[in-house]
């Protein structure tokens, strides 16, 4: 069995209307080791043959990136059942005891209510990478067994 490619590469995304999600353009490559779930599995996928130095267009749907929005996962709460008192859209909180639970995000607030969202912020988007391969190579012998990518430099963390 082959080893695993670490890819670095740079990026532009955008979503169906062409506005930039975010991009690497202005400084380091995204750097991932191949089939240990560091990549949405759409974009994992057509990067799969790419080699250094490739430029290409990928179109990943929602069902291969972050799935489908699901409006379980949105939350009316009660002002003043809400444990704080300064409250802005874009804040993210942790619900319930559980550790490591997705985190919520406040989506809107009124006087009387916060709501707050669970889904991924692209839950449902399709998305658009502009890719250009920086480098490709082959895990080495230790990144296997630890399961990501290292440095430039080695070991990393």
């Amino acid at each position: 069995m082959s080893k695993p490619r670490v890819v670095s590469f740079h990026y532009a995304l955008t979503d169906p209307n062409g506005n930039l999600i975010d991009s690497t353009e202005d400084g380091e490559p995204f750097t991932f080791m191949e089939g240990v779930g560091q990549m949405i599995p759409g974009l994992e996928a057509q990067m799969g043959g790419l080699k250094k130095g490739d430029k290409k267009t990928l179109h990943v749907p929602h069902g291969q990136a972050y799935g489908e929005r699901d409006e379980s996962l949105v939350l009316q709460v009660p002002r003043d059942k809400f444990p704080v008192k300064e409250i802005q859209i874009g804040d993210k909180f942790q619900v319930g005891n559980a550790p490591g639970g997705p985190p919520m995000t406040v989506a809107d607030l009124d006087d009387k209510n916060v709501i707050l969202d669970g889904n991924h912020p692209l839950a449902g988007v399709d998305l658009t990478f502009k890719v250009e391969i920086v480098d490709a190579r082959e895990a080495t012998e230790q990144e296997v067994a630890h399961g990501h990518a290292h440095g430039a430099h080695g070991h990393d963390h």
